[in-house]
């Protein structure tokens, strides 16, 4: 954008873009864990599905109160290992057998079918947690071009209330610049006066520096910075860059 003078079409050179951006808990046991159909045990229902209750309201939030554990109906062949990494057992099937000792009895390896152990809250902030992670947004991916770099300078803008388009940032590059992020002009009167207008909305080196956007590279020749600078110059002077239809 001129200090004096309109700008004109400018030299087109390569296009380039500068980059300037910003369990089992260790243990073992020396015995295998017995499945739920061995050892004896006498099988009270298929062993197909795993049944689950829970105590707790269905709608509960995250963090639960602890007077609320999730039950597990042992069925066949079930060992207490497997409940524990199904479950996402916080310190592994000792834990599991330590918070269900009273109800297993001494054998840890022999859990009978129908058997209701407590899995206690480790399991539900483990489920918590996952919900959660799964829940955020993935942060967003801009391609290296034209495109990318409008979109990017549009979330840019949004973040600080600069107005303006797709289209009308996609109308001015082209006629500023052509969509090259290396265009200068060398032969204006800025120019000659030392600060040719760069980039794809063609920018003189003190408007850049006077509407540098936050949270872009200090250059002039950044794709993502230069639009975002030109953008808060226009809104600043025309109210959009959606309102320059010509030299600027």
């Amino acid at each position: 954008m001129p200090a004096k003078a309109k700008h004109r079409r400018p030299k087109q050179h390569p296009i380039a873009r500068r980059l300037a951006f910003a369990g089992t808990g260790g243990a073992a046991l020396a015995l295998p864990l017995i499945s739920a159909t061995t050892a004896g045990a006498a099988v009270t229902q298929p062993a197909t599905v795993a049944s689950v209750t829970t105590l707790a309201p269905a709608a509960a939030p995250a963090v639960e109160k602890a007077a609320a554990p999730l039950m597990y109906s042992v069925i066949g062949g079930d060992t207490l290992s497997k409940i524990a990494v199904q479950h996402s057992v916080n310190g592994g099937w000792q834990a599991l057998y330590d918070a269900n000792k009273s109800t297993i009895g001494g054998n840890p390896s022999l859990i009978q079918p129908g058997l209701k152990l407590s899995l206690g809250t480790a399991a539900k902030a483990a489920a918590a947690r996952a919900r959660t992670i799964s829940a955020e947004p993935a942060a967003p991916t801009y391609g290296n071009n034209l495109d990318g770099w409008i979109r990017e300078s549009l979330d840019v803008m949004a973040k600080h209330g600069i107005p303006g388009s797709y289209n009308g940032i996609h109308r001015n590059v082209m006629r500023e610049s052509s969509g090259n992020p290396m265009a200068i002009n060398n032969w204006d009167s800025n120019a000659a006066a030392g600060i040719p207008s760069k980039g794809l909305l063609q920018v003189i080196d003190p408007t850049f520096r006077a509407y540098h956007v936050p949270g872009t590279p200090m250059d002039s020749y950044d794709p993502v910075a230069n639009i975002t600078a030109a953008c808060n110059y226009a809104a600043a002077r025309y109210g959009s860059i959606d309102n320059v239809n010509g030299a600027y």
